[in-house]
């Protein structure tokens, strides 16, 4: 059982979006207490947060896929 709950922790710290991530950088914030954050404001809200959270991961997605980074002018 731990072994499958590491499997699964792996897969999605892995796999995952990164909007605390970025969301802590941008605040100047560690990723750890912003997830601690989102978790209790998902609590009080019964999961209202988990839409934006979505949301927010769809316009980071979003905002990647568009505003990508050329090393050149000749990658045009």
């Amino acid at each position: 059982m731990k072994k499958f709950i590491h499997t699964v922790r792996h897969f999605f710290e892995r796999h995952g979006f990164g909007v605390f991530t970025r969301l802590a950088d941008r605040l100047g914030m560690r990723a750890k207490n912003v997830r601690i954050y989102f978790i209790y404001v998902t609590f009080f809200t019964v999961g209202l947060s988990f839409g934006f959270y979505l949301t927010f991961a769809f316009l980071i997605k979003l905002k990647d896929l568009v505003y990508t980074k050329r090393s050149s002018v000749f990658d045009l």
